[in-house]
């Protein structure tokens, strides 16, 4: 069975940094994309950053580009997503996902996801 666990949520202030990490287990592919979505109360969930499994190829959203890094330790089977120059904006519950689909098709094939962890930034 497919897991995915979040840790590394919290409060930080505007300009601050977090780096959030993504354990993954129960994959039987070697050949996926994992990444991170966000979703602020009341706001659409947005696809905000993915890296895939077989070439390394990252994708960012718009909204984090040249502030967040993705990136992967395949023998920890973790993802990180390290977070700076963070806004009040950036406040959500971030979510780990996983897709069978590479990286940047990997937002519109979503077939796994974490439970969340919250950041707040604080203005």
């Amino acid at each position: 069975e497919v897991q995915l666990v979040e840790s590394g949520g919290g409060l930080v202030p505007a300009g601050g940094s977090l780096r959030l990490s993504c354990a993954a287990s129960g994959f039987t592919s070697d050949d996926y994309a994992i990444g991170w979505f966000r979703q602020a109360p009341g706001k659409e969930r947005e696809g905000i950053s993915c890296i895939s499994s077989a070439d390394g190829i990252t994708h960012y959203a718009d909204s984090v580009k040249d502030r967040f890094t993705i990136s992967s330790d395949n023998a920890k089977n973790t993802v990180y997503l390290q977070m700076n120059s963070l806004k009040p904006e950036d406040t959500a519950v971030y979510y780990c996902a996983a897709s069978l689909r590479s990286c940047p098709g990997y937002y519109h094939g979503i077939h796994y996801w974490g439970k969340g962890t919250l950041v707040t930034v604080s203005s």
